[in-house]
């Protein structure tokens, strides 16, 4: 696929800097440079040039590169222009280059152009901006794992055994009078069980490359006056939520993101959860109740000298959460140590007592006892995720369809199973989507 547009952009961060970069990628990209003073370029050399303007006034010097189609980037003409960092002179030097014939590239263009000529697939091209926005090491790893194709080459994978299990059964309808078992039904079977395992393996790993991008969503729940706010203070080390003695003085969500062991931790206090309360607070439990719906994590917060009427208060919302820790707060106030289950954990937001653990727990459940690295690891996304699932429902689905032996409805499980896959990759995948997606990266990326 080709642009017959040039678009350009600047490349590198906002703000004065050593060296700024302004990249062109388009037919006239070359022609552009020419124009501005650049010498004639040899592919992937380094030139001195003095850029100037229509009246011949030099806007800046320094160094031109030229990347020929295909070997490039984006997979077009690509020409990147390294000048000073300077915000003033690389407007001036932008400016110029939309004035010779190029337009201003929309936010992650560059990526977009490079996956649409088959440099890169989508995952990978995600992965880009993870690895821009990575936040420590191990995200880092993870992002450039995935923009290796790590994660791109698992999904290929998987979808070469879908194909497989596609092509047997569209071939045994043309025999439906026959019985399954006589067509290869038990290879069919197995074949199916296999890309199962696969899938579920591979679900588990995306989830755990989303929970490493994009962090835990814990909601700390519980009764009113439990020490909710006072533990998020306690945990974001500052005074971020309003904390009284008089219950319900928390109406409405609050956020707060904090790292544990290398991990990104975003913290939601929310109301008490009670019977009672006027039309604020009851719309407060209701934003709670939404919070505890998508959450990875239930931090449930308790008065340690009142359990039973904290548990009870809150079992029922917690038990729809993946995961949940018990937090017996005001710890302080007991006269003696509490008897607590397996995952449930004494503290006192007041003293400090008891969260040097609290955060050993957190970090463990995060899963950064993994160790720095992993090996394999990669980043996912939230769509990745939900694609994956909806693969897998989609080959129970057709091995329910072949137990019942109804082909053509097991033909359009696995369809339905590779197209999910496929909208992984890019492979299938809808123009508006593609529009969401890279709408989100930088603008000269």
């Amino acid at each position: 696929m080709t642009h017959a547009d040039t678009i350009a952009a600047i490349a590198t961060a906002a703000g004065a800097g050593g060296v700024g970069m302004i990249r062109l990628s388009g037919p006239k990209a070359a022609a552009i440079a020419a124009e501005l003073g650049a010498p004639r370029l040899r592919p992937r050399h380094a030139h001195y040039a003095r850029w100037r303007d229509h009246a011949g006034e030099v806007i800046d010097d320094g160094i031109v590169l030229w990347f020929p189609a295909p070997n490039s980037f984006t997979g077009e003409e690509v020409v990147e222009l390294q000048g000073h960092g300077g915000a003033v002179v690389l407007r001036q030097l932008l400016a110029h280059c939309i004035a010779l014939g190029a337009r201003q590239a929309r936010p992650g263009e560059f990526s977009e152009r490079a996956f649409l000529n088959g440099k890169l697939d989508l995952a990978q091209a995600e992965a880009i901006a993870d690895l821009i926005a990575a936040g420590d090491t191990r995200a880092a790893r993870a992002a450039r794992r995935s923009l290796d194709g790590v994660f791109s080459r698992r999904v290929e994978t998987l979808a070469e055994q879908v194909t497989v299990l596609r092509i047997h059964v569209e071939a045994a309808i043309d025999f439906a009078d026959e019985p399954i078992e006589t067509l290869g039904g038990a290879q069919v079977r197995a074949g199916l069980s296999a890309a199962q395992a696969t899938l579920a393996e591979l679900l588990r790993d995306a989830e755990r490359g989303r929970k490493l991008r994009d962090g835990l969503h814990a909601v700390l729940i519980g009764p009113p006056n439990a020490g909710k706010s006072s533990l998020l203070n306690a945990l974001a080390g500052s005074e971020r939520a309003i904390v009284t003695d008089v219950a319900g003085t928390t109406r409405d969500t609050l956020r707060e993101t904090i790292r544990i062991a290398g991990l990104e931790l975003t913290l939601v206090d929310t109301a008490g959860l009670r019977d009672s309360g006027d039309a604020i607070e009851r719309e407060g439990m209701r934003r709670a109740r939404a919070e505890l719906a998508r959450a990875d994590l239930a931090l449930v917060v308790i008065d340690a000298r009142e359990p039973e009427a904290g548990h009870a208060a809150v079992a029922a919302d917690v038990a729809q959460v993946p995961r949940s820790l018990w937090i017996h707060n005001k710890a302080d106030l007991l006269a003696d140590a509490p008897t607590l289950a397996p995952n449930a954990i004494a503290v006192s937001a007041a003293t400090g007592a008891g969260l040097a653990e609290l955060h050993e727990r957190l970090a463990h459940i995060a899963g950064a006892d993994a160790g720095e690295t992993v090996e394999g690891e990669f980043t996912a996304r939230a769509r990745h995720v939900e694609a994956l699932s909806k693969s897998r429902e989609h080959l129970a689905a057709a091995l329910a369809q072949l137990d019942h032996e109804q082909l053509e409805l097991a033909a359009e499980e696995l369809r339905l199973a590779h197209e999910s896959l496929g909208e992984i990759t890019g492979r299938m995948t809808a123009d508006d989507l593609l529009g969401r997606i890279f709408s989100s990266f930088c603008i000269g990326k």
